[in-house]
């Protein structure tokens, strides 16, 4: 039974994956943006805890990092939230996975959700400082930190999800991706015996693709970090 921490896990792709983790029986500690996403929910009793805060707004992305490490090292953390709304999604795509990573104790796994489009994203860094990046800026980032964390953190597995473009809130009714198949690749690299330290991956539907160049790059890998540094004044180790 692993401890996993599942962020934007009020609707869509990150309520499903806490379920399906706590159908396996694991402890999961849910993220809202704030207590009313999850008024009405009837499957809170099933969740370890859950920690409250908005992920565009760096003083609360601190204020969630000190919640959740309340409940201990993570086994597993999904860093699932995001949004396609500029300017918001500098932040809750890249920022605040960056700093709740960098705040919290080292998990042994970090999975976090990228998209197809990072493929179209810019590697030009100004625009995360300036706040003018796209959502695909925002992915692409999201994708070169998982990436780089698989070797910087020699005990730590870090993978990048595409979980498809699924009829959720944020992907609409009409997105032609399995649902269903949007999170079972989350489960599996948060806690299946072959996914072993220091591994890292872009994954669809579980099976390994090519991202975009730039996620590989060790010399854009490091300018992120310094850029992310720079940006919310919280190193990374």
């Amino acid at each position: 039974m692993a401890l996993i921490l599942v962020t934007g896990a009020s609707s869509g792709l990150g309520h499903n994956t806490a379920n399906a983790l706590s159908e396996e029986g694991h402890d999961v500690v849910v993220h809202a943006r704030n207590p009313a996403r999850l008024t009405g929910a009837d499957d809170t009793a099933r969740w370890k805890g859950v920690v409250i805060g908005d992920l565009a707004d760096l003083d609360e992305i601190r204020g969630v990092a000190r919640q959740a490490s309340r409940f201990g090292r993570f086994d597993a953390v999904i860093h699932n939230a995001g949004t396609m709304q500029s300017p918001e999604a500098i932040t809750v795509n890249t920022v605040a996975p960056y700093v709740l990573t960098a705040l919290m104790d080292k998990p042994a796994r970090l999975i976090y959700l990228s998209s197809s489009m990072h493929r179209t994203g810019s590697t030009d860094l100004r625009r995360l400082a300036a706040g003018t990046a796209a959502y695909d800026d925002s992915k692409l980032w999201v994708t070169t930190l998982a990436l780089a964390l698989a070797s910087r953190w020699a005990g730590t597995s870090s993978h990048a999800v595409d979980p498809g473009w699924v009829p959720t809130r944020m992907g609409g009714a009409g997105a032609p991706d399995d649902l269903t198949a949007g999170h079972q690749t989350q489960v599996w690299l948060a806690t299946h015996q072959d996914v072993t330290p220091g591994t890292g991956g872009y994954w669809y539907h579980q099976q390994v693709q090519t991202p975009h160049t730039a996620a590989r790059d060790e010399d854009f890998q490091a300018h992120l970090i310094h850029v992310l540094e720079s940006h919310t004044g919280v190193p990374l180790d």
